[in-house]
């Protein structure tokens, strides 16, 4: 099963709205075929791993990481393929949470003799996908937060200066993290004063969509995110016709009404993300946007970059969270850490069971 999960990671960055699918096939005590999901629309993890395996396959184990699919979507269904090729067991890490699937898949294969093992590195394999399981059972997409600080909690100087507190490996991971996601946000104030241009320049891969929230429709035409825009995957968040008039050929221009306070009302949003097959968003700035999700509790994971440098008064990463003691502070669980050449990335989840 740590075969499977490694061979599903192989389709990270490119299989989305669909889940990470790995599988290996083993026959008295030898892999006789491997397979994974290698992009959205192409043929599913357990369909490559049969084919691979061939003939061997018969009388043979399937080990897979999500319950195999017994639908016709963009492809038909893995159940049908695994009875077919006279798979004798299947042992699965998870249930599929998809109200098409979520046990349907188990109980055919079941009525078809097949013996089936389930919870096999279940946790491994839930975290592996937990951005399709976000989706899937909330119609919310994955949001993480991407935060680069220095050692005394800054974002920016004063003077909104912030090239470059994090170093060059770092970006390089930020690239890459870039390239996982279907969608990168930020506010139209660091659109303003950074002038980003949210690509995955520094590796390769595809870039993601580039979402700016913007009410008012306030984002320079001459911005990057404008004149550079010729793949068309630039996004302007706006609450009225006449904010995103000026955008006209320019952008994509999505409106979405606004909260009590007259800014874009985040859940409207993100439910419109994902109506829009959105599965997960990046969101790189700025305070106010980071504030606001944490706010409302819409962010599941942070990457927190801790660069040592000390700046003293500047930007803060976040503004009021309305916290007035310490017991009620936001809190993060399943930390890790991880080092570069000179900063530090804490990873970690939001705990909002407080």
């Amino acid at each position: 099963m740590e075969m499977v999960l490694r061979l599903a990671k192989k389709g990270v960055g490119r299989t989305s709205p669909n889940p990470l699918v790995g599988a290996v096939i083993v026959k008295n005590g030898k892999i006789v075929g491997t397979g994974y999901h290698q992009k959205i629309g192409s043929p599913h993890a357990e369909t490559n791993a049969l084919k691979s395996a061939g003939k061997k396959g018969k009388g043979a184990t399937l080990y897979v990481n999500l319950e195999p699919c017994s639908h016709f979507g963009r492809t038909p269904p893995c159940v049908d393929s695994i009875i077919r090729n006279g798979i004798r067991e299947v042992i699965c890490a998870t249930i599929d949470p998809n109200p098409k699937v979520n046990g349907a898949g188990v109980k055919q294969l079941r009525q078809a003799g097949i013996k089936i093992k389930l919870g096999v590195l279940e946790d491994e394999a839930r975290k592996l996908n937990e951005i399709y399981f976000k989706r899937i059972t909330s119609g919310f997409p994955f949001v993480a937060l991407k935060i680069v600080q220095t050692l005394d909690g800054k974002i920016a100087t004063l003077d909104g200066d912030s090239k470059w507190i994090s170093q060059k490996d770092s970006r390089r991971f930020v690239h890459s993290l870039r390239k996982q996601m279907d969608a990168v946000l930020v506010g139209v104030n660091t659109v303003i004063k950074d002038d980003p241009k949210l690509t995955t320049r520094e590796v390769k891969g595809k870039n993601p969509l580039r979402i700016v929230l913007d009410s008012e429709g306030r984002i320079p035409l001459n911005s990057n995110l404008l004149k550079k825009n010729k793949d068309n995957k630039t996004v302007i968040v706006v609450t009225t016709n006449k904010a995103g008039g000026k955008l006209k050929n320019k952008a994509q221009v999505w409106k979405v009404k606004s909260n009590y306070q007259n800014k874009i009302d985040l859940k409207v949003f993100l439910k419109l993300a994902a109506q829009k097959g959105i599965s997960s968003i990046l969101v790189e700035g700025g305070r106010e946007i980071f504030s606001s999700f944490l706010k409302e509790k819409l962010a599941d994971k942070i990457y927190c970059f801790i660069s040592p440098k000390i700046i003293g008064e500047g930007i803060s990463s976040f503004g009021s969270l309305n916290i007035k003691k310490i017991k009620d502070a936001l809190k993060l669980k399943d930390v890790e850490l991880k080092e570069f050449s000179n900063d530090i990335l804490l990873i970690g989840y939001l705990d909002w069971r407080r």
